[in-house]
């Protein structure tokens, strides 16, 4: 029901105009009282890095997070992470990830993450706090936040929006009425726009995610993804059905698609029950970390790797890695 408001092909979403307007002037008043000075912003000693969005729902992050952290550990650059660690309930905050911390503690996205890159990552409702906790606990010469584009008590040296290609901004709106944070005249000011699938606007960087082969849950075996028979797709992501294409491009057409809420907390029971007989369930990566402690010998996950493309790419990267050099 929500795509249909969101995108426009159901007009019940004028219903909530008078919403949208009050948020979009809370939201308005809040960046103009940073930019007047009236609320502070903290400047972190080291640069910090944006990674967000317009809209609401998942629109590829995270994999735009781990490209650019493997992209400067390749170049010899040591990055952290931060986040809000949105589904996750620690007793206390900040909290640096270590490898007994739990989903439930953390979130999915920044254990992902971590279990991903095996780099720092913090996580805190104030992203100054997990910044400073990550300083403290680790040598980074550069620090990326996983969302946090309309977080402004955190000062940023550079901002990356990420777009879902297909989607766009469906009717332009604000929450609720629509699926925007902020109006798209935000691109106009960020640095780069990676686009996520679908057909990149001039300037944009196309990003492709590009799925690997099937690993196994429970003993971490890999196999193609053609070998697996009787599939039961789930996905708990910001966007289902772009799994579900995943696998459909792929040639895999499961026997079942089921879609749970974005960070959805699992439990063994409620997945079990759906599979009979000889069906195996393949589940996103994002699921996985959420579902290792209690998986089944038949759950399988299906990691994928961002893949950017064209001119902007390694102007991108460039300007990141000068920020990094920056006495």
């Amino acid at each position: 029901m929500i795509e249909r408001l969101w995108s426009g092909q159901s007009g019940w979403w004028r219903l909530l105009l008078p919403f949208s307007l009050l948020y979009g002037a809370v939201t308005a008043v809040i960046r103009w009282s940073y930019r007047r000075g009236w609320r502070k912003s903290w400047q972190a000693p080291v640069p910090v890095v944006v990674v967000g969005n317009l809209t609401a729902g998942g629109n590829g992050k995270t994999p735009v997070v781990i490209w650019l952290v493997e992209q400067l550990r390749a170049r010899g650059i040591s990055a952290g992470v931060v986040s809000r660690g949105y589904g996750g309930k620690s007793e206390r905050y900040p909290l640096v990830l270590k490898d007994t911390t739990t989903t439930a503690e953390a979130g999915d996205e920044p254990v992902l993450i971590y279990q991903r890159t095996g780099v720092p990552v913090a996580v805190a409702p104030r992203r100054s706090d997990a910044v400073a906790a990550l300083l403290k606990s680790s040598p980074v010469e550069v620090i990326i936040t996983d969302d946090g584009l309309q977080h402004y008590a955190l000062r940023r040296d550079l901002e990356v929006v990420v777009v879902d290609g297909m989607r766009r901004f469906g009717n332009g709106w604000w929450l609720p009425a629509g699926p925007m944070r902020e109006r798209a005249s935000r691109l106009q000011e960020v640095d780069a726009v990676v686009t996520n699938g679908g057909e990149a606007h001039d300037g944009e960087i196309t990003m492709q995610l590009v799925s690997g082969e099937a690993v196994n849950l429970l003993s971490g075996e890999t196999r193609p993804l053609s070998s697996l028979t009787n599939i039961v797709a789930m996905a708990g992501i910001g966007h289902p059905p772009r799994f579900f294409s995943t696998l459909k491009s792929r040639g895999v057409t499961p026997e079942a698609e089921i879609a749970f809420a974005d960070h959805h907390a699992y439990s063994a029971q409620e997945l079990e029950v759906l599979l009979t007989g000889e069906q195996q369930l393949l589940m996103t990566e994002k699921d996985a970390v959420k579902c290792r402690q209690f998986a089944r010998a038949n759950w399988w996950y299906l990691p994928v790797t961002a893949r950017l493309s064209g001119e902007a790419a390694p102007a991108l990267l460039d300007k990141v890695v000068r920020l990094s050099q920056r006495p």
